[in-house]
């Protein structure tokens, strides 16, 4: 009997990193892969890897924050309760991932956890109170930031940047040299194109480490808080399970984070993607788990909106020059985007609803079922 519910445990954080994969792609590969610079399939790919490296390193430290922190009461963990947190944890984001909103995992998880804790009188509220804490500040923080520069500094950083798309491969690839290939720019992109490919894509890759840092307790905390699974197999399971997610259910999130709320040319991707991964770094080194899809899209929707509403350059701002609207909309030139063309707020709202949606749905769904049902 143990086996058999210890095999469906598995079953259900499989099913748990699945979603994580098709949620937490989209937010780190979508600026790439709506900029033109990755395929959905190489991105899968990049996220799969960087993802199991962060959480063969650091992760485990968050799997053993959620497994043993959260919950104070050691027996409220078991294989069966467990099972039921995984459960919701995987229903939730199963339904953001179905409407193609990338949902935070953490926010989630933690809140299935929660549910658990609350209806057993053994949540550690001082822990709760701080992760909800960095929840709130952080994608304000990356909202206004990316609002900042998108409405300010955007065009000069721009015209510094430089890079002009072109409409084929930045690169050449050559597989007929031997076991690797050589690799070189396309005669038709530019070297400062090239070099902003690789700068997004490797954003990317340090946002899927972060995201493995943080998302893998996600998936395997309940059964290794319960002591049902051992850390290396339980990382291993999830690390394939995100993998499978991100080749399958990941395309829809990668096409809202890539090009349904915004429109990212380079530039903007490589913004969005280092104000992303600096907050989420820095979340997973004091120790909270990142609300890693919720600061990439408020990244995203702020810097549209600053786009959207540029008028001039701080300088500018500085010596007066907007007291008339009239003058800006004279002198602006002509390949200003319209808020409709950058900023989508039909899509944004759908986000904004479902990520809020999602984590309530395996909040309320553990608390009733832990508090009421009399099988647990």
């Amino acid at each position: 009997m143990v086996e058999l519910l210890l095999l469906i445990g598995v079953l259900v954080a499989m099913f748990v990193g699945y979603n994580i994969g098709g949620s937490t792609t989209g937010p780190a590969f979508g600026p790439a892969v709506g900029a033109g610079a990755v395929s959905k399939s190489t991105a899968a790919a990049l996220m799969t890897t960087f993802f199991f490296v962060g959480a063969w390193t650091i992760g485990r430290r968050v799997v053993d924050t959620l497994g043993s922190d959260l919950v104070t009461a050691s027996g409220v963990f078991t294989l069966e309760t467990s099972i039921g947190v995984l459960f919701f944890i995987g229903l939730a984001l199963f339904v953001g991932n179905v409407f193609g909103v990338p949902a935070s995992t953490s926010m989630t998880a933690v809140g299935a956890i929660a549910g658990l804790g609350v209806a057993n009188d053994a949540l550690d509220w001082a822990i709760m109170g701080g992760i909800v804490i960095w929840w709130v500040v952080a994608p304000v923080i990356g909202f206004w930031v990316s609002l900042i520069i998108g409405r300010y500094f955007y065009s000069r950083l721009d015209g510094l940047l430089a890079m002009q798309e072109s409409d084929g491969a930045v690169f050449d690839i050559d597989r007929s040299g031997g076991l690797l290939p050589s690799v070189s720019v396309h005669d038709d992109a530019s070297r400062r194109e090239a070099v902003g490919v690789v700068a997004v894509v490797a954003i990317g890759c340090l946002m899927a480490f972060s995201s493995g840092t943080s998302n893998i307790a996600n998936a395997i905390a309940p059964l290794v808080g319960a002591g049902a699974l051992e850390m290396n197999p339980g990382i291993a399971i999830g690390g394939l399970a995100v993998g499978i997610g991100s080749f399958t259910i990941a395309r829809r999130t990668l096409e809202t984070m890539g090009s349904d709320i915004t429109e990212l040319p380079l530039t903007a991707a490589i913004v969005v993607a280092s104000i992303s991964a600096a907050l989420v770094v820095f979340l997973s080194f004091i120790g909270i788990p990142a609300s890693f899809v919720v600061i990439a899209t408020m990244s995203i929707v702020g810097l549209g909106w600053g786009r959207a509403t540029r008028p001039i350059s701080v300088s500018e701002a500085v010596r007066g020059e907007t007291e008339d609207p009239s003058a800006i909309d004279e002198e602006a030139p002509d390949d200003i985007p319209t808020p409709g063309e950058l900023f989508d707020p039909a899509t944004t709202a759908r986000v904004v609803v479902m990520q809020n949606v999602v984590p309530l749905i395996s909040t309320l769904g553990a608390f009733l079922t832990f508090r009421y049902a009399p099988f647990f």
